[in-house]
């Protein structure tokens, strides 16, 4: 799996000002491949059965308003980002912890992030290249501004970003959005209900996203943008480490009532608790970074991203933000070296000793 000083490079995280070790890495996950993938999908039955007949409706209203998917495809956008290092965010309790330095990041490390987590990265400055829904229902809606600053008009900073969005995403969703849209198709495992969608237009662009819309950012980076790297942050996937109640970034009304929980390992080795849909989440990105080539690296942080009680999985690297960003920018530290050659003052200043 690499270089093992790699795999070491960062034993610590500091959360809070609380220095905490990591787990130590396992090669595979204590579970099979199999099994993972299975659990991910445990809930598709249910889920397709709850939300096919709100699909089609959203579908048939957005190709009445947008017209043709195709003409604005996010298959427009392949290539964009290719090579390049891409930060995917998701809206856990960790983004508290880093999110604020998105703003400072090297120009060419990209951001990719949730529509759950608008109001606060726009709050922090974080300036993302797109948003991501995924959402037949009204609830992304209200989390635009949802725990953000009541004098702030979200709404009229979307006009200045740009939204990738599920042609199923809630019709009113996309009538207050002011910026660009460009949409996309999921494999919904339902033959009748994806043969009624190709009556109304035949739109093949496929976003795999293992039910959550973290996982169609994912997807969009890797496999349309050509993301390099992919780094996440605020996937937690579990309730805070240190706030046990909180299961976003912000008061949210979701985090009101903690109902049926999971406790399980977080990735220093610590009891969290988590919601059984959200493991199974887990589990569909722990398989992902198993079977799919690539480098992956969990900058969240906190939470149980690719961390079983037996260790972390060598298949995910968990290194801090600012580290990662320093990794992919460290060039910058001999820039005034590389333009003033002659310069004395800079004297044996080299980065590799």
């Amino acid at each position: 799996m690499g270089d093992p000083t790699i795999l070491t490079l960062r034993k610590t995280m500091k959360v809070k000002s609380i220095q905490c070790e990591l787990l130590p890495y396992i090669e595979r996950p204590p579970i099979t491949l199999h099994d993972m993938y299975k659990s991910a999908c445990s809930s598709d039955a249910i889920t397709i059965e709850t939300w096919r007949p709100k699909w089609y409706a959203n579908i048939k209203k957005n190709k009445e308003t947008f017209g043709n998917f195709g003409e604005k495809s996010i298959g427009k956008l392949w290539g964009k980002f290719a090579g390049l290092p891409i930060v995917v965010a998701g809206a856990g309790p960790s983004l508290q912890e880093n999110a604020h330095i998105l703003k400072d990041r090297p120009e060419h490390i990209k951001l990719i992030s949730c529509l759950h987590s608008f109001h606060f990265l726009e709050d922090v400055g974080a300036r993302p290249d797109f948003y991501v829904t995924l959402d037949a229902g009204p609830v992304t809606i209200e989390e635009v501004s949802e725990g953000g600053d009541e004098s702030v008009d979200y709404w009229a900073k979307t006009k200045d970003r740009v939204l990738l969005a599920f042609i199923g995403s809630h019709p009113d969703l996309l009538s207050k959005w002011q910026g660009e849209i460009y949409f996309f198709n999921c494999p919904i495992p339902d033959d009748k209900l994806r043969a009624d969608i190709d009556l109304l237009e035949p739109f093949h662009t496929w976003v795999s996203n293992g039910g959550n819309v973290l996982g169609a950012c994912m997807y969009i980076a890797k496999g349309f943008l050509g993301a390099g790297p992919l780094v996440f942050i605020g996937s937690d996937f579990s309730f805070s480490n240190t706030d046990k109640t909180r299961f976003h970034a912000w008061d949210s009304k979701y985090d009101a009532d903690l109902g049926q929980f999971l406790r399980v390992s977080d990735i220093y080795g610590h009891s969290i608790k988590t919601w059984g849909s959200y493991w199974n989440f887990k589990l569909w990105f722990d398989y992902v970074t198993q079977v799919l080539p690539g480098i992956y690296i969990n900058a969240t942080e906190g939470g149980i991203f690719g961390t079983y009680r037996e260790g972390n999985i060598m298949s995910l690297l968990q290194i801090p933000l600012k580290n990662v960003f320093d990794m992919f920018n460290l060039h910058e530290r001999l820039k005034y070296q590389s333009e003033n050659p002659t310069d004395s003052a800079v004297g044996n200043n080299v980065i590799l000793v």
